[in-house]
């Protein structure tokens, strides 16, 4: 039994799934604020509810999450719960220091009491700030310019420290620009608002919305940012890729995971247009202010540890999102 927090959202389904898909059993904690049930009944209709186990649980409360990880006894725990919008961190901060490092202090405790030590965890490539070199290798400076990145350094923090005290063994997954849904068209993303890229675009192209771009103008080959994208799916080969290093005595690590090539926003509208066959209509918004002009990973430590390498192109990311998206069109209902 694999437990995974935050397992109702977005990278946390597709992690799920994959893992029912390799035959693992599963027991999703999600307290709904922004994951979406649907997504579970859908998983649980497909795999069956003895294969995969929900409890609506916040890890803000201790005790119930505590009495989830004894019941369940996972061989491993995979962290995504937290909160992960930049903009709101910088206008709300507390939420982001109370759920995401509050949270995960929670759940360190649940797993130490009830002697579960093999830990994987979403951290994010915004901890590092802004960039001193290209591309970014897990020994860059960490420097991160928001409240978000902040609270997911103490998370690793946290992490390392549960590890020194407790024997905690885990790795942690810095990912980059996350797109993409699941190929079959079964999941995908519900954010409402989304602030990624290449699933607004698509919306924009399949008339879901109007598409409207927010970057600022920078100092790059055609003026746009440029991004590490890396599909969501090839992300939860990784967390599976994970847990069986821990399994098989892995040391502690911290890890990047993305594609090691950035494409710029510019790019990505064409990509969307190309593929989706649609020259649909680019509005100008309001621009975001301090937008880094590039953020691409060094992934060769994922290869070199856990034989993980981004398969997916950025055609197969916007394919998998025109398909998720044309069937719904609205994302998860509820």
């Amino acid at each position: 039994m694999i437990l995974v927090t935050g397992g109702a959202g977005y990278i946390g389904s597709h992690c799920v799934k994959n893992l029912l898909d390799e035959g693992y059993e599963v027991a999703v904690v999600d307290n709904l604020f922004r994951g979406y049930k649907e997504v579970i009944e859908v998983l649980q209709k497909k795999y069956g509810e003895n294969k995969l186990k929900f409890f609506k649980v916040d890890l803000l409360d201790r005790k119930a999450i505590d009495k989830v990880i004894e019941e369940v006894k996972p061989e491993g725990v995979i962290h995504f719960a937290a909160i992960c919008l930049v903009s709101e961190s910088m206008s709300n901060p507390l939420p982001y220091f109370e759920i995401n490092v509050g949270g995960t202090l929670n759940l360190l405790e649940a797993m130490v009491r009830n002697k579960i030590n093999n830990l994987i965890f979403l951290s994010t490539s915004t901890v590092y700030g802004e960039n001193h070199y290209l591309p970014i290798d897990e020994k860059h400076p960490l420097l991160p310019v928001s409240v978000y990145g902040e609270s997911k350094l103490m998370m690793e923090k946290l992490a390392d420290w549960y590890n020194r005290i407790h024997g905690i063994n885990y790795v942690i997954f810095r990912c980059f620009n996350v797109a993409g849904a699941d190929r079959d068209g079964l999941i995908g993303d519900s954010k409402k608002p989304s602030q990624l890229l290449i699933q607004n675009a698509v919306r924009g192209a399949l008339g879901i919305e109007t598409f409207k771009l927010t970057c600022s103008k920078v100092n790059t080959r055609d003026g746009s940012p440029v991004r590490d994208y890396v599909n969501v799916e090839d992300l939860a080969d990784a967390y599976l890729a994970g847990l069986k290093y821990l399994w098989n005595d892995g040391k502690n690590e911290v890890i990047n995971l993305g594609t090691g090539k950035g494409d710029s926003v510019l790019e990505v509208v064409e990509k969307v247009k190309e593929v989706t066959g649609v020259d649909f209509s680019v509005d100008q918004g309001e621009a975001r202010k301090g937008d880094i002009a590039e953020l691409y990973a060094d992934a060769t430590k994922a290869e070199k540890l856990l034989g993980w390498k981004a398969k997916r192109s950025l055609k197969d990311t916007v394919e998998s999102l025109a398909k998720w998206y044309r069937g719904h069109p609205n994302g998860w209902s509820y």
